[in-house]
């Protein structure tokens, strides 16, 4: 039954990463000052926010206080859960509790973690949806999770503060939202681009290798209504990204946008109150009360507007400040979203890219991701139907107030006026939730060759056919495309070229290959560059440094980012800084015409570029790091309790396909905890015989235990550029079992 699958789930999953699920639902119980201390801090690492603990609070238990989650899992299908999902919370639960008590308690817990921690205790299905509540308001409001949690008035009689720069903080936040810890590369292959004439997919999607937005690898089986293997988040009961028997599918972070804010003009003496259509309006509002860690409790009143809560910061920026006549409240689109459970429980039972594009159409559920479908028919799929605000490119311009005109021109965030109804969000004909864009006003593509999607916008998912004239909320067009975008076209059009079709292993290559566009872009002329100093010295920012042998180290470069790719880790920190050239970095600018190869051609000229190179061999020399040092020694992921295992791949801004957020340790190189990268990857194909030929890889492994297992053995079989073989049918299942566990409860 469906309750008995996720009791199955629940167990395992508590088995293996019971401390990061515990703190996660201390989180979203709003008591991590109870627990961590008030002053504390964490990282949400699905959006890279840092969130202090008390502001956490505040910001959970007013919801928990409004009743939002259990009003939305009370909804009838399709808004709420439909009952055979409610049926499976309700068996992760009772599994997840069942593990707990099998090891006697925290007391049995092995992992030094949560070992004996007083947070660790058994969850409820409140708690289970709490948790589902925060990963749809990831994209939304839990950027803002601090600006909500510690929004207050300004005292009376506070001094008008400066008039504010606009464009100073649209720069700030274009600049922190590029930052954003999530990323991926899907690639669906139709039946015209491989050999055996039916679909295939590659996912890769780039997520924390840390907390509570890892994946974890899991098979459903519901004999005769279920059967579907791949990974899902943290607490999740359902395969996110995976595939059936016939059908497969992945996911990349969207361009869209999942929110707005909108600028309140204030009644003077009253900053709780704000006009609208001239009428004054009082805010809702609402004291909020947690516990802190002596056990006493603190007190704060949150308000809201009818547009949503009052914010004073996003990802960490004061940028909306609450002034005696301005007020900012965060329009949240996901705020009544529960639609995607629904969504991803369907597409766990769906056998086409067709009924995928459906499920898309029927629910309008998805959060904040595109989605990438191949099929054994031979269909490829990507589409951007998501749940996105309904603001016009028109409505964009009538109604963003001065804050806005500076965030839509450089991130096409909108900053509405919400002193006039005019500038409510839309709603389109088809959709199913007030205030979105509805199907037929979002991008999608069926294709029998191929779509792609790097997290750039929809625009160049298939260069044959563009997608062009949606709103600018949902994504650019007829713009640069980021490196790895144009990597990863490059890669599927090379292998097309001249008639060429792929076989599964060939499209595994494109991924291990670790191509690094920018090298293969910029080499040569970086050489040349080297070979031109005066004297064999570059300029760098503390004078002049001897080039010695590494304009040669870099000509002798393989250009990929393989473990022992040697001049890799000094052309990175070359690309590392001069990239801030971005004025004139180079010399052939973007064209529409031919976005795949444009812009190119370095600018060597450029001061900052040569001064970059003077820069890297400093950076190196800083770290004690060889010039023709090998990848693999210096770029290694370093666990807490020690376990250190160098990994291939590198960073997606400089194309690499196989993208690794690795950070710069000035004495180290690039040694530490790897916090992002390519997390849970696939590749699936069909041959017609019902059992999918697939190849997986959970990158940090398994477990989050250093005790287990399964801790590090796929991420030690990624470093060696390994696969998993996939098992599906039962025979294969079967022969690859290494233990059974029967759960009677």
């Amino acid at each position: 039954t469906f309750k008995d699958v996720g009791y199955g789930y629940g167990y395992s999953l508590a088995a293996e990463t019971i401390c990061v699920l515990a703190d996660t639902y201390t989180t979203v119980r709003a008591q991590r000052s109870k627990f961590f201390g008030e002053g504390g801090s964490y990282v949400f690492r699905g959006n890279g926010a840092t969130v202090n603990n008390l502001n956490s609070d505040f910001f959970f238990q007013q919801i928990i206080d409004d009743r939002r989650v259990e009003r939305l899992m009370d909804q009838p299908a399709p808004n709420g859960p439909k009952p055979e999902i409610k049926q499976m919370v309700t068996g992760y639960v009772a599994g997840y509790n069942r593990w707990l008590a099998d090891v006697g308690g925290p007391a049995g817990i092995t992992d030094p973690a949560c070992a004996g921690k007083p947070w660790v205790t058994e969850i409820t299905e409140l708690d289970a949806y709490r948790r589902f509540y925060q990963l749809a308001l990831l994209a939304s409001a839990g950027v803002a999770i601090d600006g909500i949690g510690a929004a207050q008035p300004p005292h009376p009689g506070a001094p008008l503060p400066a008039a504010p720069d606009h464009e100073a903080s649209a720069r700030l936040l274009d600049e922190q939202w590029q930052t954003l810890a999530i990323g991926s590369n899907a690639v669906a292959l139709g039946k015209d681009a491989t050999e055996n004439g039916k679909g295939m997919l590659l996912g890769n999607p780039h997520f924390p290798w840390i907390g509570s937005e890892r994946f974890f690898q899991a098979h459903l089986t519901v004999p005769g209504k279920m059967d579907v293997t791949g990974g899902s988040l943290l607490g999740v009961p359902l395969v996110l990204i995976g595939h059936t028997e016939k059908m497969a599918w992945s996911h990349t972070v969207s361009t869209s946008f999942r929110f707005t804010p909108f600028q309140l003009t204030l009644v003077p003496g009253s900053p709780t109150t704000y006009l609208y259509d001239g009428v004054p309006t009082p805010m809702t509002s609402r004291e909020v009360t947690v516990t802190l860690q002596d056990g006493s409790t603190q007190s704060r009143t949150l308000y809201s507007s009818h547009h949503g809560s009052i914010l004073t910061s996003i990802l960490g920026l004061p940028i909306f400040p609450w002034t005696p006549g301005t007020a900012w409240a965060l329009g949240d689109a996901n705020a009544p979203n529960f639609r995607y459970l629904n969504h991803f429980f369907e597409v766990d039972q769906a056998q086409s890219a067709k009924e995928v594009l459906e499920v898309l159409k029927r629910n309008q559920g998805i959060p904040w991701v595109n989605t990438i479908a191949a099929d054994d028919s031979g269909d490829a799929l990507y589409a951007d139907i998501s749940v996105t605000p309904h603001v016009t490119n028109e409505q964009a311009q009538v109604c963003n107030t001065a804050m806005g005109q500076a965030t839509y021109a450089a991130l096409r965030l909108p900053v509405l006026d919400g002193s006039r109804s005019a500038c409510e969000w839309g709603t389109d004909e088809d959709a199913v939730q007030p205030g979105t864009f509805g199907p037929s006003n979002m991008p999608y593509l069926l294709r029998s060759d191929y779509v792609t999607n790097s997290n750039d916008s929809y625009w160049l998912s298939q260069p044959r056919q563009p997608l062009t004239g949606f709103a600018r909320i949902i994504g650019d067009e007829e713009t640069a495309r980021a490196l790895r975008t144009r990597s990863g076209l490059v890669m599927v059009e090379e292998e097309l070229a001249g008639g060429g079709r792929f076989t599964r292993q060939e499209l595994q290559d494109l991924l291990y290959s670790n191509r690094q566009y920018a090298g293969e872009l910029t080499r040569d002329d970086v050489v040349e560059m080297c070979r031109s100093f005066p004297g064999g010295v570059a300029p760098s920012a503390s004078g002049p440094v001897a080039v010695g042998d590494s304009c040669d180290v870099l000509a002798a470069w393989d250009v990929r980012d393989d473990l022992d790719s040697r001049g890799a880790i000094l052309f990175r920190r070359f690309w590392t800084r001069a990239a801030g050239a971005a004025a004139g970095l180079w010399l052939t600018p973007f064209s529409v015409d031919d976005p795949v190869n444009t812009p190119r051609d370095l600018n060597t000229m450029h001061p900052q570029v040569m001064q970059a190179y003077g820069d890297a061999l400093n950076d190196l020399e800083g770290a004690g790091i060889p010039v023709d040092a090998p990848l693999g020694d210096f770029q290694k992921d370093q666990r807490p309790d020690g376990t250190t295992i160098p990994y291939h791949g590198g960073p997606g801004g400089l194309g690499v396909f196989n993208a690794m957020a690795a950070s710069w340790n000035a004495s180290k190189g690039y040694v530490g905890r790897l916090a992002h990268g390519a997390s849970f990857i696939q590749t699936v194909s069909f041959d017609g015989d019902g059992c999918p030929d697939a190849q997986t890889m959970l990158t940090y492994s398994q477990s989050t235990n250093p005790l287990s297992e399964h801790y590090a053995d796929q991420t030690r079989l990624y470093s060696s550029g390994g696969w998993v073989k996939g098992v599906f049918c039962e025979a294969d299942v079967a022969a690859a079992t290494l233990s059974t566990r029967r759960l009677v409860g």
